[in-house]
């Protein structure tokens, strides 16, 4: 795991207040979910699964080549604290380089992220590869 970015973080400032620092336009700062994205869906009821969970292939590939592009690789998955060990070695076992590991999402699905910097929700349904650009509906504020 690199902690190291490539870029520096752009100061905004409004109104003599400091605002929260954005990412240059050209780095895209990834959130990757772990079970049932880049590997088997390994439920926290059944954490020793986590080390022999398979690998999605095509998502090793994708994730490091975005890191190798200098984009910001941050995972985050539903287990528990007390996960973070097995879950980390599953990575490096695996040769994921990304910057930071989140535990403790809510578990359930569904999810409605609701923030003031622009948010792009891609679902993974067994392919994971490059982005490309498509125009859907979504749910706004009224």
């Amino acid at each position: 795991m690199s902690k190291n970015f490539e870029f520096e973080l752009q100061e905004l400032v409004e109104n003599g207040k400091h605002l929260s620092p954005v990412l240059p336009e050209h780095i895209k700062n990834y959130l990757i979910d772990i079970d049932g994205t880049v590997c088997d869906d390994i439920p926290n009821e059944e954490p020793e699964r986590m080390a022999t969970a398979a690998l999605y292939p095509d998502a090793l590939e994708t994730v490091n080549k975005w890191f190798d592009e200098g984009h910001v690789i941050t995972f985050f998955t539903s287990r528990v604290e007390e996960h973070r060990e097995v879950t980390e070695k599953w990575l490096h076992e695996n040769g994921f380089r990304y910057h930071g590991l989140l535990m403790g999402k809510p578990r359930g699905g569904n999810y409605h992220w609701i923030d003031n910097h622009i948010v792009r929700a891609t679902r993974y349904e067994g392919k994971f590869n490059d982005m490309v650009e498509k125009n859907v509906n979504i749910q706004v504020f009224g």
